[in-house]
């Protein structure tokens, strides 16, 4: 398993529509096959700014959801809000307090 985090920063008018694609998208994204865990974050100071955090199974499974008619979807409707490059990580969690 590892950890897949995303960084986006949207346009300020277009937040309002981002996250409502996000709550109509997220449950297929999680259902996806190999995706474990998936988590949307907001900035405090950057209300702008949203990290995406999921958990994958395996690299082959991310590359599947990313090459999904799902994703491709969800990128078409979201990459025209963005106002800066998207930066996206894949890391492998090393350890885990709760």
């Amino acid at each position: 398993m590892f950890v897949r985090i995303v960084k986006m920063s949207f346009d300020p008018l277009k937040i309002d529509e981002f996250l409502s694609n996000f709550e109509a998208k997220k449950n297929a994204i999680r259902a996806f096959n190999g995706c474990e865990f998936l988590e949307l974050y907001r900035d405090r100071h950057n209300t702008n700014v949203f990290f995406t955090y999921s958990y994958w199974q395996t690299e082959a499974d991310l590359e599947q959801y990313r090459h999904s008619d799902l994703f491709k979807g969800i990128w078409t409707k979201t990459k025209p809000m963005f106002n800066a490059k998207p930066e996206a990580w894949s890391v492998n969690k090393l350890a885990s307090l709760e």
